[in-house]
């Protein structure tokens, strides 16, 4: 928690794509977050477009370290996905590999944080299949998956501009997950 006694929940996702729909589905989720309370950051789009992860080598990017440091100040997270050929993406699945520079943390990876995990792809098969993905790496990584996790199919849903979907259960859903995230943090604090 911070100073102020904030829960502060962070947002991982999206793509390389400036306002992905991905992108979009974490902002709803973030929103459920800060409407529960908490501080709300987002590290998304060309801010993880990082170097494959060496965990070897100890020097880092201003960007990979940037990315570490907000892991580890995190109570709680929302990582979404989009779905490419049935798994979640690259660009997200390196930027989770990152967390194992958290090993020897006080708090080692995601230990005994929230995490809310949503995949998001065009089709229901590659959305659930991500959502699982990303459920499966937060257990490995000792994180304590939200009972509610989020699978968005774009191919049915579309997100606007201005925060809202085409599909009030989608978006209603999305916030939960981020109000869920809130609320465990909360309780652990």
């Amino acid at each position: 928690m911070t100073s102020t006694g904030a829960i502060k929940v962070l947002g991982i996702g999206g793509s390389l794509r400036e306002g992905s729909q991905t992108e979009r589905a974490l902002r709803v989720a973030l929103a459920g977050a800060a409407d529960a309370g908490a501080e709300t950051s987002v590290i998304c789009g060309q801010a993880l477009n990082l170097p494959f992860y060496d965990a070897v080598a100890v020097e880092r990017t201003p960007e990979a370290g940037a990315l570490v440091e907000a892991i580890r100040e995190a109570d709680g997270l929302i990582v979404v996905s989009p779905g490419y050929h049935g798994a979640l993406s690259g660009l997200i699945k390196n930027a989770l590999d990152y967390i194992e520079d958290l090993r020897s943390d006080r708090r080692p990876y995601l230990d005994g944080r929230a995490v809310g995990s949503i995949g998001v792809a065009h089709g229901w098969q590659a959305a659930v299949t991500t959502l699982d993905q990303l459920r499966t790496i937060t257990h490995a990584l000792r994180g304590w998956p939200t009972p509610l996790g989020g699978a968005v199919n774009t191919g049915e849903v579309k997100f606007d501009d201005h925060g809202g979907t085409s599909d009030e259960k989608v978006e209603h859903t999305l916030r939960l997950i981020g109000t869920q995230v809130t609320d465990f943090a909360r309780h652990r604090a």
